[in-house]
């Protein structure tokens, strides 16, 4: 891949507002379409909305419903934006801005690091022969009740 490419540089910042301190980096992605970017604010604000206080569940949910599509156009038009939660003295933001993304040379399209090959998977261990039904599929044998615990 020689050309540049468009796309958003996807961002997710806390702060905590009772100490004082600076933001801090949590996360970051790159997006290749205005979906791709806005759908990663909104599986992160799904995710966390259980957590958060009413307060905050309800500007989280505000933007999923209401902000969101505001957020989508502003991004085709290649705008930056971004989307707060507070949550217990700490802000939660998210931001979006255009970028050009460069090709790398060291990233090829399917290869892994060579670290990857230094690790072999743990083999699983099966004290039971899975049993056969006919005409040779097999089926996975659940466990059954736990017989050494058995009282007359």
């Amino acid at each position: 891949m020689t050309a540049l490419t468009r796309g958003y540089w996807c961002e997710c910042w806390t702060e905590n507002l009772l100490s004082g301190g600076g933001p801090t980096l949590r996360g970051s992605f790159d997006a290749y379409s205005a979906p791709q970017a806005d759908r990663w604010i909104a599986v992160a604000l799904r995710t966390i909305s259980p957590a958060l206080d009413s307060d905050a569940s309800d500007e989280a949910w505000t933007w999923l419903y209401d902000g969101r599509i505001d957020t989508r156009r502003a991004l085709m038009r290649s705008e930056p934006c971004t989307v707060t939660v507070t949550h217990a003295g700490t802000r939660i933001t998210w931001t979006v801005r255009p970028a050009i993304f460069l090709p790398l040379a060291h990233r090829g399209p399917a290869e892994l690091p060579p670290c990857a090959y230094d690790f072999e998977p743990r083999a699983t261990v099966s004290t039971r022969p899975l049993p056969t039904i006919s005409g040779g599929r097999t089926v996975k044998h659940l466990p059954g009740p736990d017989k050494s615990r058995a009282t007359d």
